[in-house]
């Protein structure tokens, strides 16, 4: 290196180190005081990417994991409907046994266990008509419908869950006009009864069974959701570890960076003294 007075090449070259190393220091301490490592796409763009579509993932499972857990509220209170109803209908069906035994029965005693079982399929049909999520129009038992439920990230068959809900209203039950006045229509009540009975039974099974794989989906989600936010923090958080080691070793850099920028501004004042 030649020495020169107008141009300080080692000053130059000093300067640019420090400012390198002012750069890359400021850089870790942003790291260290926010946390994160990639705060911006200028960061590391393809990180950046990454770390997006890992966040909108975990956010998706984390509200998915929300609606199963509605998704079972909402068959809970249908099941729990569906469990009065069938009170009801084994009550109806000790009646219309009752009101079968005709050589026992008298017209006064027709008259008074069909006034109650005419009191209990108008109770029975105001639980299905009553029975409700969310609000007194959105009913679960008045219609057959089938109910679809987001638990998942994205807008896939595997991130949804798809149940059948039958309508219990007398209608749907075969219940509708159906009295125990006299032997004959109390043995006929007896059949259309116990296959009501049959019927509720049947659509509480398929409800748990939605129950179940609701909650089996949950679960899945809970640990999907936790890797996928783990993959998210090792991707952009800070390693406060390795950083606290580089900004140390900044410090040191910067110290002698400082130092040394010093000693090469002098260099042109040592020239002096080669001119006699």
């Amino acid at each position: 290196m030649s020495l020169s007075i107008n141009t300080n090449i080692a000053a130059i070259d000093a300067y640019n180190n420090l400012n390198n190393t002012s750069n890359a220091m400021s850089k870790t301490i942003s790291q260290l005081s926010s946390g994160l490592q990639i705060q911006t796409a200028a960061d590391n763009a393809s990180g950046y990417v990454i770390a997006q579509d890992l966040q909108a993932q975990s956010n998706g499972l984390n509200v998915g994991i929300t609606n199963g857990q509605n998704a079972i509220a909402v068959l809970q209170i249908a099941d729990g409907a569906m469990n009065q109803q069938a009170s009801i209908l084994q009550r109806m069906n000790q009646l219309a046994t009752q009101a079968s035994n005709q050589g026992a029965m008298t017209s006064n005693a027709y008259s008074a266990v069909n006034a109650e079982f005419t009191s209990l399929a108008s109770q029975l049909n105001q639980i299905a008509n009553s029975t409700s999520f969310g609000s007194a129009t959105n009913t679960l038992l008045t219609s057959t419908q089938t109910l679809t439920f987001q638990l998942g990230a994205f807008n896939t068959g595997a991130n949804q869950v798809t149940v059948g809900m039958n309508a219990t209203t007398l209608g749907a039950l075969s219940l509708g006009g159906v009295s125990i006045g006299s032997g004959t229509a109390a043995l006929s009540a007896m059949g259309a009864v116990q296959a009501a009975i049959d019927n509720i039974s049947s659509i509480q099974g398929a409800l748990g069974a939605a129950q179940n794989q609701i909650q089996a989906d949950i679960a899945n989600l809970t640990v999907s959701q936790q890797n996928v936010q783990s993959a998210h923090s090792t991707l952009v958080d800070t390693n406060v570890a390795q950083a606290m080691t580089t900004f140390s070793s900044q410090q040191i850099l910067m110290q002698a960076g400082t130092a040394m920028l010093s000693q090469a501004q002098q260099l042109p004042n040592l020239l002096l003294k080669l001119i006699p």
